[in-house]
């Protein structure tokens, strides 16, 4: 990349990544080091760059650098365009090679574990030159890993804020999760009015809003308030909470296959809809790889069905 036009001229790589460098590190000396350039270098081009600006972008002091207002927009600006960029040639590379490398794969919760699989072998036997690298992620880190590059695709539960979303991979039904002594433990079914009556137990502060909005919500369907109960901090403690009598929480059916405790009961919810589990990725992370890898388990979901108990 040589530059982009602007200002009367070409916006040089160098001065892109100087000033982009510059507004993360806030610090001429790390600017330096970072790009193995000396400090006097550093210095010269953001100094070209605001002469083409016409304006400051940095306020400097003895002890400080800290952005203007026409740096701060330019920064918003720029950084789209340098990402944009940097996936298309990503982009290029992948086609160019093919599907090669490593691909690392997670999922969260049992149950997504036997489509992700049967994904894996189908993707290995159509991409044999791809290293696939399967692992389990917990509430506490899923959307870190995504976020830090430790993991590619998960597959998860809808919706995922943030995330490029796949097609369904599974679908299943709403259920209760209460104490195995409740009054609604006797139940055929419940609604989810009945959320309105006690305490439901809440998942961690970095599961997303829109996931934490749709499991466990604010209201009920009449708009009645639904007492928030305790947080716990995965799976596991949100059910010991529950058997412990200090809420309810709806989850999947399926935790009467994979959660299987004598100290709880879990009752249908028979007026919400399904839940919604498919792979979610980084935006910025579609590779090659990563399509191929979605197109698998697409495939592999229609063939055995999505729906799961």
């Amino acid at each position: 990349m040589r530059g982009a036009k602007g200002w009367g001229g070409m916006l040089e790589r160098l001065e892109i990544e100087v000033f982009l460098a510059l507004v993360e590190e806030l610090h001429f000396g790390r600017t330096a080091e970072r790009l193995g350039l000396t400090t006097g270098r550093v210095s010269q081009v953001v100094q070209k760059l605001e002469r083409r600006v016409g304006a400051p972008l940095f306020e400097r002091t003895s002890r400080s650098v800290r952005l203007t207002p026409v740096g701060r927009q330019l920064a918003g600006d720029l950084a789209p365009v340098v990402a944009a960029m940097e996936e298309a040639l990503r982009r290029a590379v992948d086609a160019g090679r093919g599907v090669t490398g490593e691909l690392r794969v997670a999922f969260l919760g049992e149950w997504t574990a036997p489509v992700l699989l049967r994904a894996v072998a189908l993707f290995g036997e159509r991409h044999p030159d791809c290293r696939v690298d399967v692992r389990e992620v917990q509430l506490s880190n899923s959307r870190s890993s995504l976020e830090d590059g430790s993991i590619d695709i998960l597959v998860a539960s809808y919706p995922f804020d943030g995330m490029a979303i796949g097609p369904v991979l599974l679908t299943e039904q709403r259920a209760l999760a209460v104490p195995a002594g409740h009054p609604l433990a006797a139940e055929a079914s419940v609604s989810l009015e009945v959320l309105g009556d006690h305490p439901v137990v809440q998942y961690p502060a970095v599961t997303s809003v829109g996931f934490k909005r749709d499991r466990t919500p604010d209201r009920t369907p009449s708009g009645r308030p639904v007492p928030k109960g305790p947080s716990g901090g995965t799976f596991s403690e949100m059910l010991s909470l529950v058997a412990m009598g200090r809420g309810v929480l709806p989850v999947g059916l399926h935790c009467r296959q994979y959660y299987p405790r004598p100290d709880l009961a879990y009752v249908p919810i028979h007026d919400a809809p399904p839940i919604e589990r498919g792979p979610v990725w980084l935006p910025g992370n579609s590779t090659e790889r990563v399509r191929e890898f979605v197109r698998a388990a697409a495939e592999v979901a229609a063939g055995a069905g999505r729906t799961g108990g």
